[in-house]
């Protein structure tokens, strides 16, 4: 006899799902937005520019369908960035600041456009940020997230510059701490792994 798992609506996965599509709902803006706001959230980050590699992922987003994010992200109040859960903490300008420092990190490098990018974002309760976050990662694997990583960091600062430089910062020089960092993987691997990835859409 078949057993059926009753419907439970608070699932976490639901509830994660409940938030992605909030997000998914919310109109596509310029990145960065043009007024800044307050609060935490997630957000996604489109493509829509002419780079040959990317046109599998741009041509979804043509038209105003803005199907296929880029990266998907989130920035939450400071008291959970130190591992406190950060319940009732101002969160401030976080997500607006978030999306601003990865429209300066696109504009310092040598060979993409802030003016090829959309982005649309949420501001959401710190408890379910997190999750609305893996839930749109695992929907949509974005190529900034799965396979090209390295968007999202910040500068490592002094005494940690020993690490290697991510692939992102290999493909897209610019970033001012990058020269500082040990070498990484070979432009060429980093490329092929971008093309299969693409291919796999």
């Amino acid at each position: 006899m078949e057993i059926l798992e009753p419907f439970n609506p608070l699932h976490k996965r639901h509830l994660g799902f409940s938030v992605a599509k909030a997000m998914l709902g919310k109109p596509v803006e310029p990145l960065p937005p043009e007024k800044p706001f307050e609060g935490a959230g997630i957000y996604a980050i489109y493509y829509t520019g002419d780079f040959f590699a990317y046109k599998p992922i741009a041509d979804k987003n043509k038209n105003n369908r803005y199907g296929c994010p880029i990266y998907v992200g989130k920035a939450v109040p400071a008291g959970a960035r130190k591992g406190g859960l950060g319940w009732d903490a101002a969160p401030g300008l976080v997500l607006y600041q978030r999306l601003r420092e990865h429209a300066r990190s696109i504009n310092r490098t040598q060979n993409l456009k802030t003016e090829d990018f959309r982005c649309r974002y949420l501001t959401v309760d710190d408890i379910w940020i997190p999750l609305g976050e893996s839930l749109l990662i695992e929907m949509f694997s974005p190529l900034w997230n799965r396979t090209l990583d390295g968007f999202g960091i910040h500068n490592p600062g002094g005494g940690r510059y020993n690490q290697k430089a991510s692939s992102w910062d290999i493909l897209y020089p610019g970033r001012s701490w990058t020269p500082k960092l040990k070498p990484g993987r070979k432009a060429e691997e980093i490329i092929r792994a971008v093309e299969a990835h693409l291919k796999s859409e």
